[in-house]
């Protein structure tokens, strides 16, 4: 992981609102006596929130005191989790996944839009609605190539589609996080490719004698993925012991 420094400049102070402290106290309250500690990390997220989506140092600093703990140890914390940005970012910061899976399904083409519409990487544009900064890996590689802007991913993109996200996002339109093509979520691109052969399940009757609905039939896109039927339960296996065996 490269050195990660505190921005030069900074501003003079910073305290919560009296909205956000009331949340960091409540917060607090969650540990023991004695573990109040224990909160840091999001109590600095928050503090990052309302500082526009990077951490001060007067922040850093008011968070140690608000918990009792040396400045330097919560700097550490900070300058540690890269999801702490240490320096003024976009109103739209843009994550780029430059992990090999997305390498290999064509980020470069993405990093080009990125640096030809908002600039260099923790650079922020003209505007100041836009940065980006590279990552390691998001956790979508199935969707790669894709990029998190503030709190959504998006996914499956070109440089096109890429292209009209920032022009959207520039221009005040509503943009679709997610797959940027015709799948749900991580579903195959283009539908099944396995056990689609209808004659594989021919015969098979469930207890009631009816035939087991296709799979693009018993779970339809947002139906509750927790509600199964009861399984029916299977008699015991008897042991050696078992006097039926002798």
């Amino acid at each position: 992981m490269s050195v990660r420094r505190l921005a030069e400049k900074q501003p003079p102070s910073f305290a919560f609102t009296p909205e956000n402290l009331a949340w960091a106290k409540a917060q607090i309250d969650k540990y023991p006596r004695g573990r109040q500690q224990s909160a840091v990390i999001p109590i600095l997220w928050r503090a990052q929130q309302q500082c526009g989506g990077w951490l001060p140092q007067k922040a850093i600093e008011a968070v140690a005191d608000m918990l009792g703990m040396a400045k330097i140890r919560v700097l550490e914390i900070a300058t540690f989790y890269t999801m702490f940005n240490l320096s003024p970012v976009g109103k739209f910061h843009v994550q780029f996944c430059g992990t090999t899976p997305c390498m290999l399904r064509g980020a470069d083409a993405l990093k080009k839009v990125l640096r030809r519409m908002i600039g260099e990487e923790n650079e922020v544009s003209a505007d100041g609605k836009f940065s980006w900064v590279e990552v390691e890996c998001l956790g979508a590689c199935v969707n790669a190539p894709m990029v998190q802007i503030n709190a959504d991913y998006f996914e499956d993109l070109t440089s096109d589609s890429l292209t009209r996200i920032i022009n959207d996002l520039s221009a005040g339109r509503t943009v679709k996080p997610g797959p940027q093509i015709d799948r749900i979520n991580s579903a195959p691109v283009g539908g099944p490719t396995t056990l689609t052969d209808p004659s594989l399940f021919a015969g098979e009757a469930d207890a009631k004698g009816e035939g087991d609905a296709p799979d693009d039939e018993a779970k339809r896109p947002g139906a509750a993925a927790n509600v199964h039927e009861a399984p029916i339960p299977k008699p015991p296996i008897a042991d050696a012991t078992d006097p039926r065996r002798q």
